[in-house]
């Protein structure tokens, strides 16, 4: 049963007046006016051209945008095709657009748009940001229909890649979700991803929504939820990973929303992937993605200053998270001059693995174990970048690759280190 207290009045109203659905698309939003538009009208050309028979709703989840965003979206709902398309439905399509309150937030737009999937009682559900740039009408089938043919419980992307964008997911998410729960999802935290309403129901049905750590990381969790609740996943590619310029974004929440679900996750799930060993493939739909070599500059030097720097400002806190040898391992590096930096994947690893360990014993407030998390990260992306600032695609993907290898091998160090020994 969804949970009537996170839908407005207005809003349950409109859901009953949609009735049941076969498909359900979310669009989270936030002051998106100069995208959601075309994100909208792509995904309802997809499911007029793909989807004609079954019964769709578009549901809008918007954390008080100032501008246009809800009305351009409400502008695609169909009651009668104009004249001359050659587009054809069986049935009105509804786009319904709702303001939860307390501002932007990505876990409470999932929230409601769960609460609306089980509510509708939607077999199936995808959910696409309104910051893409190039989403298109196929992006619509790529994710919906292995959820809608064959089943599968949740489809998360795969995108084409510059080699120097998702260096949070590469360097971290990816490589210490796949070592923790054995399953090689590339992108565990999504901005596009489809899901059964099998998955909806017993995610929305978990104690988490008032942990201030699933706010803005819920999709992460959504993951790992389905990892560890045995549901079929699968990943389905998209082509070109293209957003929005927005400014700079603090690395800060970043981290809290990846990190900080990740290591809030352990204690949730702990049964799970302290036994698992080793990783396995997910199935993939689509051809291979490629990685994309055109120059791109990046401050190198800045990321190493302020490694350097943070490893001198925060030596306090960081011996009180990491163990001696690690800490003093840290101090020499930081003390090595530019041309010589090297953060090795072995350094790199039993860091995270004492924070996570740090994190779960609270031997500091929780939110600031993830904070100085991050001054350490920008020297791992450092060495990163160096590392394959001349190497072709084949080479990034071997280099990611063993760092992957890295996290599952060093796994049985996280779990001495979780049984209290530093």
């Amino acid at each position: 049963m969804a949970e009537e207290s996170i839908l407005t009045d207005d809003f349950l109203r409109e859901l009953i007046n949609v009735g049941e659905v076969d498909i359900l698309v979310g669009v989270p939003t936030y002051n998106d006016a100069a995208t959601v538009g075309q994100v909208v009208q792509a995904i309802r050309a997809g499911l007029l051209q793909y989807f004609p028979r079954q019964r769709a709703v578009i549901i809008n989840a918007d954390g008080g945008s100032k501008d246009a965003t809800q009305d351009l979206v409400r502008a695609a709902s169909i009651s009668d095709l104009q004249p001359g398309s050659n587009l054809q439905t069986l049935r009105t399509l509804h786009c319904i657009s709702t303001h939860y309150p307390g501002g932007p937030a990505s876990g409470k737009a999932l929230h409601t748009i769960l609460a609306a999937a089980d509510l509708l009682r939607a077999t199936s559900c995808v959910v696409v940001s309104a910051d893409s740039t190039n989403f298109k009408t196929e992006s619509v089938v790529s994710l919906l229909q292995p959820v809608c043919r064959d089943t599968f419980d949740l489809v998360t992307p795969v995108y084409e890649r510059h080699k120097f964008d998702g260096l949070l997911v590469r360097n971290l998410v990816y490589p210490m979700t796949r070592a923790l729960y054995s399953r090689r999802v590339r992108e565990p935290y999504a901005p596009d991803f489809a899901f059964s309403g099998r998955l909806a129901s017993y995610f929305l049905g978990q104690d988490i929504w008032a942990q201030e750590v699933v706010r803005d990381g819920a999709e992460l969790d959504l993951t790992i939820s389905a990892i560890s609740g045995g549901f079929r996943l699968a990943q389905s590619f998209l082509g070109a990973k293209s957003r929005a310029e927005h400014a700079a974004t603090d690395l800060v929440p970043a981290m809290r929303r990846t990190a900080g679900v990740l290591f809030w996750s352990l204690e949730q799930n702990f049964s799970g992937w302290s036994t698992n060993v080793g990783s396995e493939p997910v199935p993939s739909i689509g051809p291979e993605p490629e990685v994309s070599l055109e120059p791109l500059r990046v401050n190198r030097k800045r990321l190493y200053e302020m490694f350097a720097r943070g490893v001198a400002d925060l030596a306090p806190v960081l011996k009180s998270i990491l163990s001696d040898q690690t800490f003093a391992e840290l101090e020499r590096t930081a003390a090595l001059p530019e041309e010589n930096f090297y953060y090795s994947n072995e350094l790199w690893v039993r860091t995270v693995y004492e924070f996570a360990a740090s994190y779960h014993k609270t031997v500091i407030s929780r939110d600031h174990i993830v904070q100085a998390l991050v001054p350490l990260y920008r020297g791992k992306t450092h060495t990163f970048l160096v590392e394959n600032r001349d190497a072709s695609g084949a080479e990034v993907e071997s280099n990611v690759e063993a760092l992957c290898l890295a996290f599952e091998e060093m796994k049985p160090y996280l779990l001495e280190m979780w049984d209290g020994r530093k």
